[in-house]
Order: C-alpha cells, then sequence, then structure tokens
C-alpha cells in the first residue's frame, strides 16, 4: 500500500482536486505562508489548490525527505512551475521557478485535519527576478 506522503503528493501533483480533497477531512484547517488568511474546509482548500495551478499550470512537487506517524506527518519538498498566472500579487513572468517547502499535517481519522505549509517566498521572488540572486 501507498504511504500517505506518496498518496498526498501524487495527488498535488494531479492537478485534479477531487484526489487531493480524499485526503483532507472536511473540516480541515492550515496555514500557508503564501496565504493572508486561515485555510478553512474543503473549499479553502479549493482555493487555494486553484490558484497554486492557475499561477504554476505544470506545477510539480517531489519530496525530499518525510516522516510518517499515525497522528502525523511531515515532509520537505521541492516544487518546480513555470509562472504562467498572477501569484502574490505579480503578473506572469513566463520564468521557471523551484522552490523548496515543507508541510507538516496532523491526522485525524486517517485524513490531514491540520496543516501548516512553509515555503520559501524569498526564494520565488529571486526565481521571478524581483529579488537580488545570492550567488552573485
Amino acid at each position: 500500500m501507498q504511504s500517505i506522503v506518496n498518496r498526498l503528493v501524487d495527488a498535488w501533483n494531479s492537478h485534479d482536486f477531487s484526489q487531493v480533497a480524499e485526503l483532507y477531512s472536511a473540516d480541515c484547517e492550515g496555514i500557508d505562508v503564501g496565504q493572508s488568511g486561515m485555510l478553512r474546509g474543503v473549499e479553502g482548500l479549493h482555493q487555494i489548490f486553484s490558484h497554486y495551478w492557475a499561477a504554476f499550470p505544470d506545477l510539480h512537487f517531489d519530496v525530499e525527505a518525510a516522516i510518517e506517524g499515525p497522528d502525523a506527518m511531515a515532509l520537505f519538498w521541492r516544487a518546480t512551475g513555470t509562472h504562467r498566472g498572477s501569484i502574490l500579487h505579480i503578473p506572469a513572468t513566463g520564468r521557471a521557478v523551484h522552490i523548496l517547502g515543507s508541510a507538516h499535517h496532523i491526522l485525524s481519522d486517517g485524513k490531514i485535519a491540520r496543516s501548516i505549509y512553509i515555503w520559501d517566498t524569498a526564494g520565488l521572488l529571486r526565481n521571478l527576478g524581483l529579488l537580488p540572486d545570492l550567488s552573485a
């Protein structure tokens, strides 16, 4: 049987919200550093995923590391995509991006009930040419 981390990342990469929704509880809550408010319920989850998939139609996640337990999981991920729609009030640039991030999930009855998503917003801004490249 496939681990919940792998099922989650496969669902994120499917760009099919019904696959994502199957893994979250109906009353899920979460925090995403790229959003101004708290994620609440499946509708809030749908809005956030729709937003990211519109900004990066080819968005793809890879798991760098993960820890799974019966009531919680954490994963460190790398996301890649092409900036084709607005994100953080920044219009599409057509630039390729690679972003590092992590997610911590609390499970209830085998579904994700609470989440915290922390990702490298400064790295995204660098990829979009809006912050200086630190390697230069």
